[in-house]
């Protein structure tokens, strides 16, 4: 957490996908990804926040096309997590004691990650597991702080923590065993997402431009959009290795679909920007549309 965009640092500190966005590190792009995306063909299903309720993030979606993600509470101002069912049932959910609640993640068996601030000082983070109404917290070892992404069908769960005060590394948890997932000489590594075959994806940075990532079996490769002027953040990947995420800017993300190399843009039609949130093993992308600055939908999405 070093250098960030004033304006997001001051709006919302834990706000960890608007925040990943604004953490960033200048390398090379892949040489491979070097050429101009193309638009894919989407079909839209949009989605309305429940009534009462604002969209502060749409985030993951399951096999079952379930979509988790948080939630503006209107009146209050509190950020709560949420499902939303295939059908269109949405569930709210502010885990004990918590300022605010995230959802990032959720697999087949209905197993959802996320991670929540405490509503007391120091307001430290706090990762967890949530099934039902059974809860599960994941802190990571000696950490003051832990973020947890995501958690695939096998039960392997991926987040982050703050290895020191200057310093965010990556991990996977598999069985209680945590794994450090950490870009060499990265000041912060965000591990995001993980499918069933173990591939991590997510975001590394340092100084002035963010760079997404694969990570298999260890070994980091670098997937960065071309020429995007804040750099990349790769927001999850499914078990046929297509990824999603987002391309930066100053103050908006554009969405995208990476695979085979080919990025593809994901763009709905009148909206000021698209941004991707997830991609189950069904190919169904999930995210947000922002219509203005204050007007948004939820959606799933077909591309081709």
């Amino acid at each position: 957490m070093l250098t960030v965009r004033t304006k997001v640092l001051v709006e919302d500190l834990m706000n960890l996908p608007r925040f990943v966005a604004a953490i960033v590190v200048t390398l090379f792009l892949v040489s491979s990804v070097m050429h101009a995306a193309e638009q894919a063909s989407c079909t839209f299903d949009t989605f309305s926040a429940p009534s009462g309720y604002s969209f502060s993030q749409v985030n993951g979606v399951s096999d079952d096309g379930t979509v988790v993600g948080q939630l503006i509470d209107n009146s209050t101002r509190q950020y709560v997590a949420f499902t939303r069912s295939a059908s269109g049932v949405f569930t709210e959910y502010a885990a004990p004691k918590s300022s605010s609640t995230w959802l990032s993640g959720r697999n087949g068996s209905g197993v959802n990650a996320g991670y929540y601030q405490d509503n007391v000082n120091p307001e430290n983070v706090h990762g967890f597991l949530l099934q039902g109404s059974q809860f599960t917290a994941v802190n990571h070892p000696k950490a003051t702080n832990t973020w947890l992404f995501d958690v695939n069908q096998l039960g392997a769960s991926v987040g982050s923590f703050s290895a020191s005060a200057s310093q965010i590394k990556g991990f996977m948890l598999v069985n209680g065993n945590y794994t450090t997932v950490a870009y060499p000489d990265a000041q912060s590594t965000y591990a995001l997402a993980i499918n069933d075959n173990g591939d991590v994806v997510g975001t590394y940075a340092s100084t002035a431009v963010s760079n997404g990532f694969l990570w298999q079996s260890g070994t980091f490769t670098t997937i960065n959009y071309p020429h995007a002027s804040y750099g990349t953040v790769l927001a999850a990947v499914n078990n046929s290795g297509v990824i999603v995420g987002n391309r930066l800017t100053a103050d908006k993300d554009f969405g995208f679909i990476y695979e085979n190399g080919v990025f593809k843009n994901i763009v709905y039609s009148g909206a000021k920007f698209t941004m991707a949130g997830g991609i189950n093993n069904n190919g169904l992308i999930s995210g947000q549309i922002y219509l203005t600055a204050s007007n948004t939908l939820g959606y799933t999405a077909v591309c081709k």
